[in-house]
């Protein structure tokens, strides 16, 4: 985060002075335009669908153009800020759904809540997806596209072990996991399934599985809830789970070494992260690689999973709220998401998944506390500390989330 630039970008907008600096916007020198953002995956993956939502929107707005801008996630928050503080941001921006809530909680983006009803699937979007574009009860953004969390294998591996049925439970999937690994004693390191300790992505999915969350709102204020019965289930499902099945370090992280990079060397069965992870296997396991849902502790059900994906927001400086609202309103109709389905992503409602691994794990989803100062929990690694205390014995599942809990509650509410 550039702070700088963007502490003064949004000073100018509690001060106010949109109204002043809009009629200098450059976007506004051509009468009638719209400006868009999109991330450049629309404009290789789906121009179609971009042409066809601007088409349909030039057609109820005669006289109207659209612009669209397609920008590099690497450096587009920075382009983001710069126009934020000069007052000539585009009329609809697209923004990964971690990024949100910080620019929400700092009154970057227009209220949409009262066009909510125009966005079809609205009352199904992916609960994952319209938890990051909503703030202090607010809509800020609308869901775009999703990825899922699923389980890559090896099919050679399980069918050596006598597994003939991919398991329905999590019962099942730590009984699979027992006869991989006895199947591979001989195998020095040898993960049935490789999970990274500290890795709390997938280690929150057993948490809300089991009805817990990582922190509520009380009286106004933030309240770490990882301390409940019920997150307290789920911490220590995920123990019993990770102790018979991963031979990964206590206290590693997802990153250090990649899943995909351990499975290519032969040491893991499965590993469990996005998607994409498919294509990092390496040659020798890539055709007798496949997916399949992480199953719930409920038979028949996914795990909730931490959703990644994109919302579509409009920035406070436009003086075109309704009508960006409008395009946005186009480009995630039902037939638009149908199209974005049909090329590979995962549509952002729950009523438009299909029977794929990877919509069928986006049935149930996740996401992190909408708090202006979630970004500090992550920071001061609160759910890696907690985790490691846990899987290494150091403190109990009760003590390491209850010290969490407070350490949530204190950060969440600035303290």
């Amino acid at each position: 985060m550039r702070s700088r630039v963007f502490v003064a970008a949004i000073a100018a907008v509690a001060l106010g002075v949109v109204a002043a600096t809009a009629s200098a916007n450059p976007n506004r020198a051509q009468a009638n335009k719209l400006t868009v953002w999109l991330q450049v995956d629309a404009q290789s993956g789906w121009p179609d669908i971009v042409a066809s939502a601007t088409s349909q929107f030039q057609k109820d707005h005669p006289g109207w153009t659209v612009d669209v801008q397609y920008q590099n996630w690497g450096d587009h928050l920075q382009k983001f800020d710069a126009t934020l503080a000069g007052g000539n941001t585009a009329d609809v921006i697209e923004m990964g759904n971690t990024e949100m809530t910080k620019y929400m909680a700092a009154g970057a983006f227009a209220d949409i809540t009262s066009f909510k009803g125009s966005f079809a699937n609205s009352s199904s979007w992916l609960k994952g997806l319209a938890a990051s574009g909503t703030y202090g009860g607010k809509l800020f953004g609308v869901p775009y596209y999703a990825g899922s969390r699923v389980v890559t294998y090896r099919k050679d591996a399980y069918e050596k072990a006598g597994i003939t049925k991919l398991p329905t439970s999590l019962a099942e999937f730590t009984a699979d996991a027992k006869r991989l690994a006895a199947k591979n004693a001989k195998t020095k390191g040898f993960s049935p399934v490789y999970i990274a300790g500290t890795d709390w992505y997938f280690a929150m999915s057993f948490v809300y599985d089991y009805g817990g969350t990582i922190a509520r709102t009380h009286a106004g204020k933030w309240v770490g809830a990882l301390d409940s019965k019920q997150s307290l289930a789920g911490l220590t499902a995920y123990k019993k789970f990770f102790l018979a099945t991963s031979k990964a370090s206590k206290t590693s992280d997802e990153n250090h070494p990649a899943p995909y990079d351990v499975y290519s060397t032969g040491a893991a069965a499965s590993i469990i992260g996005p998607g994409w992870f498919s294509c990092c296997v390496g040659t020798k396991y890539k055709a007798t690689t496949a997916q399949f849902v992480m199953p719930s502790h409920i038979k028949g059900q996914p795990m909730p999973g931490f959703l990644g994906g994109s919302d579509l927001a409009v920035p406070a400086p436009s003086g075109n709220k309704a009508l960006a609202a409008d395009w946005i309103k186009d480009f995630t109709s039902s037939d638009a998401e149908r199209s974005l389905q049909s090329k590979g992503n995962i549509p952002n409602a729950t009523t438009l998944l299909g029977s794929s691994v990877n919509e069928r794990a986006a049935a149930r989803s996740w996401f992190v506390p909408a708090a202006k100062h979630w970004v500090d929990v992550e920071n001061g690694n609160i759910l890696r500390n907690m985790l490691a205390q846990i899987l290494t014995g150091k403190l109990t599942v009760q003590q390491a989330a209850a010290s969490a809990s407070d350490n949530i509650t204190s950060v969440l509410n600035g303290l």
